[in-house]
């Protein structure tokens, strides 16, 4: 990938388990807003992974910041709605939480290496090469001399 490109992590953690009232209605607006963002590649959405469990993590990848920040702020689309009503209903609940991290990478500035994987990660997101002789080094392969 010779573009910059957005890696966002978002996710939930169950804080108190024995509150499904409180944490299940939140659990299907990830799924909701991947498959919408899956069927419109023209919001910038990439492609990503998702791992359930106490703390569900969502790995995104992003064409640029501009346009996962014009989706998250977009009332047209369901993450806005979604969010202002979790802030409603979550109160001053600690019953569940949500965070996210945001990284603008750079070409050069990243690496992905897959040894007997299926497509996974950015391997399922952008073009994968082989790799060989100065390449076969992290330093090689970022382009960076020993």
């Amino acid at each position: 990938m010779d573009e910059a490109f957005v890696l966002f992590l978002i996710g939930m953690r169950i804080n108190t388990l024995w509150k499904p009232w409180v944490w299940g209605p939140v659990l299907p607006t990830m799924p909701a807003m991947l498959r919408e963002l899956s069927r419109q590649p023209e919001l910038g959405y990439l492609g990503g992974d998702v791992w359930l469990g106490r703390t569900i993590l969502c790995v995104q990848y992003w064409k640029d910041f501009d346009s996962l920040e014009a989706y998250a702020r977009n009332a047209q689309h369901l993450h806005l709605p979604a969010w202002n009503k979790f802030n409603k209903l979550r109160g001053n609940s600690t019953d569940v939480g949500v965070w996210h991290e945001t990284y603008e990478i750079k070409p050069g500035n990243w690496e992905s290496i897959y040894v007997n994987m299926p497509a996974f990660g950015m391997g399922k997101v952008f073009p994968a090469g082989q790799i060989s002789g100065a390449k076969n080094t992290a330093r090689g392969r970022r382009g960076h001399k020993a």
